[in-house]
């Protein structure tokens, strides 16, 4: 017998991954504005918690923009080495005092828009630093979590100060985040 998805599961399905938790990212710098994202905790509760976690005790306040590809990403959140006015060449090397994530990998494709999980070679090395996508990258698919998706302000992303060579280090003054909070 086969059975057939109705009502609310078929829009669940259609709508994609529930987003109840989601971020408000307030950008200065080439780029000015905010920058909503609707959190998936369906598919990354661990990776969600721990963002929500750092963002709700202002640890991402601050904090740079370090590794920006055109084409490619924004990479922020190194909550250790990553504020304005510290080291900026450390920038990208650290995270947070909590212990690193074991990956949630899902089969939502990294395209436009996408919130990632910045590990290291690892798969379970993510801890606080995440990038967002200017473009679609089918490589990183199935290799690295996805935690949410901009909603709002995917122009604001868009405009943020690019890096130099083929790692994307910013320099100079890089974009910031200066507040970053949870919403409902």
């Amino acid at each position: 017998m086969r059975k057939f998805l109705t009502g609310t599961a078929l829009a669940a399905l259609i709508a994609g991954p529930a987003a109840a938790t989601g971020l408000k990212i307030e950008v200065a710098g080439e780029a000015n504005g905010t920058v909503t994202v609707d959190l998936f905790e369906d598919v990354a509760p661990k990776h969600v918690a721990r963002i929500t976690a750092l963002a709700a005790d202002g640890k991402y306040d601050g904090v740079v923009f370090h590794r920006v590809i055109d084409g490619f990403m924004a990479q922020t959140g190194d909550v250790e080495h990553g504020r304005m006015g510290s080291d900026m060449r450390r920038a990208g090397t650290g995270g947070s005092d909590m212990a690193d994530l074991p990956a949630e990998f899902s089969d939502l494709l990294f395209e436009k828009g996408v919130l990632g999980m910045a590990r290291a070679q690892n798969p379970d090395s993510a801890n606080s630093q995440f990038f967002i996508m200017f473009d679609e990258a089918p490589f990183l698919n199935g290799d690295y979590t996805v935690v949410g998706k901009v909603t709002d302000g995917q122009d604001v992303v868009d405009a943020i100060k690019r890096g130099t060579g083929p790692n994307g280090a910013v320099i100079g003054a890089p974009d910031v985040m200066q507040t970053v909070s949870v919403t409902d």
